[in-house]
């Protein structure tokens, strides 16, 4: 029993400061990823850039600084971390293909928010559809014509040509 005890306390004393050294690490991430997020909103707000393209940008860089923070502390604890790096790689490709025409959207909301190529409460007409803009959303955009509801996704709006009428 007395070498057991005796074994617990040598690795306790060899592994105690790598994990108190893990803690600051996450901890300096954390910190480090609740500070980029609230400059990249404060920033947005100065630039008057779009509350949904803020949003989703800060919580990017969020979750961007945490993940990496958590393989930094793997990486201090002696975790080999380079098959942890290529599995997210290769599950980042693999989502990517998964949703490309969601990824797609996604990106062509944030263009369309960042150029402004029209606004809400312009009239527009793309493929055969027209109607006034009610909002610009991440996904799609919503249009109001002839007391209909109409969805269009981003992707067709950025790729599409479009008749914005004055």
């Amino acid at each position: 029993m007395g070498n057991i005890a005796q074994a617990v306390l040598e690795q306790t004393t060899l592994l105690g400061p790598k994990v108190g050294i893990t803690f600051v690490i996450l901890l300096i991430f954390w910190i480090l990823a609740y500070v980029a997020k609230r400059a990249i909103i404060k920033i947005s707000k100065h630039f008057e850039l779009n509350a949904h393209l803020a949003s989703l940008l800060a919580r990017t860089a969020k979750v961007t600084l945490i993940i990496f923070g958590f393989v930094t502390a793997l990486g201090t604890l002696g975790v080999n971390v380079s098959a942890l790096v290529a599995g997210i790689g290769l599950t980042g490709f693999a989502l990517g293909f998964a949703l490309k025409d969601t990824i797609s959207n996604l990106l062509a909301g944030v263009l369309i928010l960042l150029y402004r190529p029209f606004e809400i409460g312009n009239r527009i007409k793309i493929s055969g559809y027209e109607g006034t803009v009610v909002s610009i959303d991440l996904r799609y955009t919503e249009l109001e014509g002839e007391g209909n509801k109409i969805l269009i996704p981003n992707s067709k709006l950025f790729t599409n040509p479009i008749v914005v009428f004055q």
